[in-house]
Order: structure tokens, then C-alpha cells, then sequence
């Protein structure tokens, strides 16, 4: 299964690369733009825009909405792996 969390481009780490900051839940990555960028996308107009983030990579532009929607389901699934942690289950 592959997952792409939701970040934030927060800064250009390096434009000839085509690198850039990403927050993703408050900690901050550098991560390839490679899949965004094309001829007509300048690093620069990609900042304050949202991504799915997955191994290093910005895979696709997200709206702000759905980056929330799709965190909020994250935190909710961490809280209920810490709860299942909690309780041995029988067969």
C-alpha cells in the first residue's frame, strides 16, 4: 500500500533541483517537485500550495480542504492504533 500524506510547501530549498520545504504535521522535509514542475510551473508559484507527499517526493497538488480532510483521518487512525495498543485482543 502506498500513502501520500498531505504537506504543506512552505519554501524552495533549491530551484535548480527542484527541491523544496514541505510541513507535514509540523516537521519540516526537503522533497523533490519533479512531478509538478514542467515547462510552464516555476518552482516559486508552487509555495503555500498543498501536496501529496510520498518517499521524497511531491506527487500532486492537493486543495487546502482535502489536505485538513485527509490529516484529520491520519490523527484519528493514530489515535485508534494507540488505543488498540492498549487492549490484547483474544481469539
Amino acid at each position: 500500500m502506498c500513502l501520500g500524506v498531505p504537506g504543506e510547501i512552505i519554501a524552495i530549498d533549491n530551484a535548480d533541483l527542484g527541491t523544496a520545504w514541505v510541513e507535514i504535521s509540523g516537521v519540516r522535509r526537503s522533497v523533490s517537485l519533479a512531478c509538478l514542475l514542467d515547462e510552464t510551473t516555476e518552482p516559486e508559484s508552487l509555495i503555500g500550495q498543498w501536496a501529496l507527499v510520498h518517499v521524497g517526493f511531491a506527487m500532486s497538488v492537493i486543495d487546502a480542504d482535502e489536505a485538513q480532510r485527509t490529516l484529520q483521518l491520519l490523527n484519528e487512525m493514530k489515535a485508534l492504533e494507540q488505543e488498540m495498543d492498549g487492549h490484547e485482543i483474544r481469539g
